[in-house]
This record gives C-alpha cells, sequence and structure tokens, in this order.
C-alpha cells in the first residue's frame, strides 16, 4: 500500500469493513486518509461516506495485512467531531448538485467533500464546539422542505443532546 511522507508526517489509506446497506451503495469497504502516530494507530483526516463511528480527528488502531493494506480494527479516542452525510433531492428545490447543499451548511462554516457527481452526497465534519442545534434545527428544516435526505454518521453525546 502506498504512503507518501510529507515533512515528518506520514499518510496513510486506513480501510473499514461493514456490512453494505439494503438499498445503499454496494461497497462494503471504505479507505480514509489518516496520519500515521505510532505503529498500528492513526489519526483520521477526512470525513467517512459509508463506515458509521468515526469521524475526522478520531484515532484509530488498525492491523497491516500480507499486502500492505491498513485495516481498521477500532476507535482509540473521539475528536469531539461529528460526520453528517447529505443528499440533495433532486426533484426538490435545490435539485441534484451538491452546491446549494454545500452553500446551505457553510453559514456554520462546514465544509464537505462530495462522493461524486452522479451521486452528490456531501459528508460534512462537524467541528467539537460547532453550534450543534443550529445545525440540527437546519437540517431538519432541509428536510421538511424537501431540499435534503441526511444522517448521522457520527455524532458525540454533545451532538445528541443539542
Amino acid at each position: 500500500m502506498m504512503a507518501f511522507m510529507e515533512g515528518a508526517v506520514e499518510q496513510i489509506k486506513v480501510w473499514f469493513r461493514f456490512v453494505p446497506r439494503e438499498g445503499w451503495l454496494p461497497q462494503d469497504t471504505e479507505g480514509l486518509w489518516a496520519v500515521r502516530l505510532s505503529d498500528g494507530t492513526a489519526r483520521v483526516e477526512n470525513a467517512a461516506f459509508l463506515q458509521d463511528g468515526v469521524a475526522e480527528g478520531d484515532v484509530v488502531r488498525y492491523r497491516t495485512d500480507s499486502d500492505g493494506h491498513h485495516w481498521a480494527v477500532g476507535r482509540t479516542s473521539s475528536s469531539g467531531n461529528c460526520t453528517i452525510r447529505v443528499v440533495p433531492v433532486p426533484t426538490g428545490p435545490l435539485g441534484s448538485s451538491a452546491q446549494p447543499v454545500r452553500q446551505r451548511l457553510s453559514v456554520f462554516g462546514l465544509r464537505g467533500e462530495v462522493f461524486s457527481e452522479d451521486f452528490p452526497m456531501v459528508a460534512f465534519t462537524v467541528p467539537a464546539g460547532a453550534d450543534f442545534a443550529g445545525i440540527k434545527a437546519l437540517l431538519a428544516e432541509g428536510r421538511a422542505q424537501g431540499w435534503w435526505h441526511y444522517e448521522v454518521g457520527c455524532g458525540t453525546d454533545e451532538w445528541w443532546a443539542a
């Protein structure tokens, strides 16, 4: 597996296995960029599109297989960040583009990665300390207005309590 050095920081791809959800994307693995912290631990560097229970900034344990792939085996610490995924309703008022979704959530300083042009799901990292209540209210409003569908891929106690 290829890793590259950026200064003294080594980025690696950590792979997660999961059972595909019925009626959802058919993948059963997802690779996330991470910074190697030690042999067997790394800090996740991007938001997950498919894997639940992990957010950008979390530290995960991994094992390296004989092919050099780094497979996640558990989360060792939480960053306090959350992951939300938003898919625009193609026939809704915002249309099928990810750009209006990103614009609406940018008022909270959120940046998101887009899965693909064909499937414009946006995965957002919601930083610890963000306006969770305000974000949740906007997500609920968007769902009620037919703008989007959303799910929480990784939420903290603070997120759920907001």
